[in-house]
């Protein structure tokens, strides 16, 4: 019946009969429930077979992405906060070398301040001492000198002279 239906149908559209035109004409009958009923069957069978789990998967996978996220966000927070601990630890030690070292420094200087301190007393002794003993040198020399200058004052003459003074 369908057949017979469907060649009437042909024939009245090619001889252009009993349509109207810019119209169409839908046939509606039991072969149009097939695809509804395959498609019902199919979601019902192919839900917790295939798309149940396909849909657990992809919130499973969603859920470790935003995991991976947190952790991600977790560890370099972490990292900031280690870096910052870094520094500051850094600047601390930093601070404490810098003033062990100006200690160190101060000590050096006031032990060479002491040292240099001991050796210009040391060498103003030296220098008093050795300018005592030229002038005592100096003093026993003039003396040596006062006591032979009139033998030498007269030999001189002599010599100058070409005779013997007295």
């Amino acid at each position: 019946m369908f057949l017979a239906n469907r060649l009437l149908e042909a024939s009245t559209l090619a001889l252009g009969a009993g349509v109207p035109k810019g119209g169409v004409v839908v046939d509606v009958d039991l072969t149009a429930l097939w695809p509804i009923g395959i498609f019902v069957v199919l979601l019902f069978t192919l839900k917790p077979i295939l798309f149940d789990p396909m849909l657990k998967l992809f919130e499973e996978r969603e859920r470790r992405i935003d995991g991976a996220k947190l952790a991600a966000r977790k560890m370099d927070q972490a990292s900031v906060d280690a870096l910052t601990k870094y520094e500051t630890e850094m600047r601390k030690a930093r601070s404490a070398g810098n003033a062990e070292r100006e200690a160190q420094r101060a000590e050096g200087l006031k032990a060479d301040n002491e040292i240099v301190g001991k050796v210009r007393e040391a060498t103003a002794a030296t220098v008093t001492a050795g300018r005592k003993g030229l002038e005592e040198e100096a003093a026993a020399v003039r003396a040596a000198l006062t006591a032979e200058a009139p033998r030498l004052a007269a030999a001189l003459a002599s010599r100058v002279l070409g005779r013997e003074v007295q």
